[in-house]
């Protein structure tokens, strides 16, 4: 065999294989395998064919289009679950900032009550140390006057609390100072029915001389 008809041999299997290769791609493209159709469409017109599309494929396939619609039906299916879960996960962060809410509501409900609370106790103990800055002061007052004045001035009040703890006040402030305490003179100066009542309301912190 001479070398022309070895490379017309070849020259001949190159053609045949080229032709099977596109036929094949012909045919697969008519089938709607690959998405050749525009590629190959002078062919189909010259050969008066209609290519077969994927619609065409389905349509005519019942198992094909049974497959899409099952896929379609899951992704759908996934979708209404991941919608679910969201809607769920939604109405849990809804949950706990309501929750939320609700406990820093209670929290500054306890804050201003405790507030509340103290500046009420503040202002107890400021009423407490003026009241009782006042009757260290009138003790002091009594202590410089005469002791008629004084009895008249303690028959006078007619605030029973007031006169015994003005007269303790001037017995913590003669022991505090070491000297003798006026107390039991000016009740004995005092109508007696007056130094009587002023003597019963003080029994649970006995008025002394000393």
């Amino acid at each position: 065999m001479g070398i022309i008809q070895y490379i017309a041999k070849i020259l001949v299997l190159i053609i045949l294989i080229a032709v099977m290769a596109v036929g094949g791609l012909i045919w697969f493209d008519y089938l709607g395998v690959l998405e050749l159709k525009q590629t190959f469409a002078p062919i189909y017109r010259l050969a008066g064919l209609t290519p077969q599309t994927s619609v065409s494929l389905a349509a005519s396939n019942p198992f094909v289009a049974d497959l899409d619609e099952d896929r379609l039906r899951k992704r759908l299916e996934a979708l209404e679950i991941r919608g679910e879960e969201l809607t769920k996960r939604e109405a849990d962060i809804d949950a706990l900032a309501d929750l939320n809410e609700q406990v820093a509501k209670e929290l500054e409900e306890r804050k201003n009550s405790q507030e509340e609370r103290e500046k009420t106790f503040n202002t107890e103990v400021k009423k407490y140390d003026d009241r009782m800055a006042n009757i260290e002061q009138n003790a002091r007052n009594l202590n410089g006057m005469t002791p008629q004045n004084v009895v008249a001035i303690l028959t006078a009040e007619t605030d029973d609390q007031i006169v015994i703890d003005t007269l303790r006040k001037v017995e913590e402030i003669a022991q505090a100072e070491g000297v003798a305490s006026q107390v039991a003179y000016w009740l004995s100066l005092m109508p007696p029915e007056r130094a009587a009542i002023l003597l019963r309301k003080g029994l649970e912190k006995p008025l002394t001389a000393n």
